[in-house]
């Protein structure tokens, strides 16, 4: 699926439905853009880095790829005043350079990866990625695939269970939470996101819970990470983004927990032997004023990758 920026969307607009990360940042570290080039921005979401990036880079192009299809749409519209400058398509971007060189987007200067969800997917999209409200165990970011998380939590042995939500959630009640599912699906099925957050209280004894998150926030994590393939989709993306790169081109990355954060940080690392620069000693985080107008901001880590002129 493809979509010109004048695509029509949504009645609300994707600036009031999300609040795009550390756009000052990007804008610091992947601009200035040299005239006629390329940027892509693997995860569009609502169009907010890359209508700040085409504000300020008024003479490049934009590729913007995303696998959700209403946040495409939503972006579609958010982008419209880019008109003939941007395309944007459906897609994983883990096929990143196959999507580029079919677009002609290949080298690009700036590559950019927002690896969080919106505000929209949170809170609008009745696709069951928070549990405040009751939805559907969905998850999918791109709902032409089959696997739900519904599906997942009903077929997954217990034990295998457990290691995904150790593993992807770091939740250290994993094995009891995958043994209470495994009980209460044996009775009955677990399809909304108020049957498992409530389940997964259960599990965690009162003393073992912490107040600072939801006890069912890690469990939630996890499966949305295994429903949508993130860290696996993830590792092949960024060696191709690095490769993507115009000599002086640069690959940024805004990853919101630990597990993706250190598949940037070693990626990174291994390209530093091979003639690109990390440009991040450390990676950088949001203000302090963004953090207190923009909560979700905290936990933000950005890093960047520059392409050496003999690389």
């Amino acid at each position: 699926m493809s979509a010109a920026c004048d695509r029509p969307a949504a009645q609300l607009g994707a600036e009031v439905l999300h609040t795009s990360v550390m756009v000052d940042e990007v804008l610091r570290w992947l601009t200035p853009v040299p005239r006629g080039s390329w940027i892509v921005d693997g995860t569009v979401g609502l169009g907010g880095h890359a209508a700040a990036l085409m504000s300020r880079a008024t003479e490049s192009r934009l590729l913007g790829l995303d696998r959700d299809a209403k946040t495409l749409a939503l972006a579609a519209e958010r982008l419209a005043p880019f008109e003939g400058r941007c395309v944007l398509r459906q897609a994983d971007f883990r096929h990143l350079d196959v999507e580029a060189r079919a677009c002609g987007a290949a080298p690009a200067h700036a590559v950019l990866l927002d690896l969080g969800l919106s505000s929209f997917q949170l809170e609008r999209s009745g696709r069951g990625f928070s549990f405040q409200g009751d939805e559907p165990l969905d998850m999918r970011f791109d709902t032409r695939q089959p696997l739900t998380a519904a599906d997942l939590i009903m077929r997954t042995p217990e034990p295998e269970l457990a290691r995904l939500i150790h593993e992807y959630g770091e939740e250290p009640a994993a094995r009891r939470i995958a043994t209470r599912v495994a009980q209460v699906r044996a009775r009955t099925p677990i399809r909304t996101t108020r049957q498992l957050a409530e389940l997964v209280t259960s599990a965690i004894p009162p003393h073992r819970r912490t107040r600072r998150i939801h006890p069912a926030t890690r469990t939630f994590q996890a499966l949305r990470i295994a429903v949508n393939d993130e860290l696996g989709s993830l590792e092949a993306a960024l060696p191709q983004g690095a490769e993507l790169l115009a000599p002086g081109g640069r690959f940024g990355v805004i990853a919101f927990h630990s597990l993706e954060d250190r598949l940037v940080k070693h990626a990174f690392r291994q390209r530093s032997r091979a003639g690109w620069e990390v440009l991040t000693r450390k990676p950088l985080g949001p203000s302090d004023d963004e953090v207190h107008t923009n909560p979700r901001a905290r936990s933000a880590r950005f890093r960047v990758l520059e392409r050496g002129s003999t690389s």
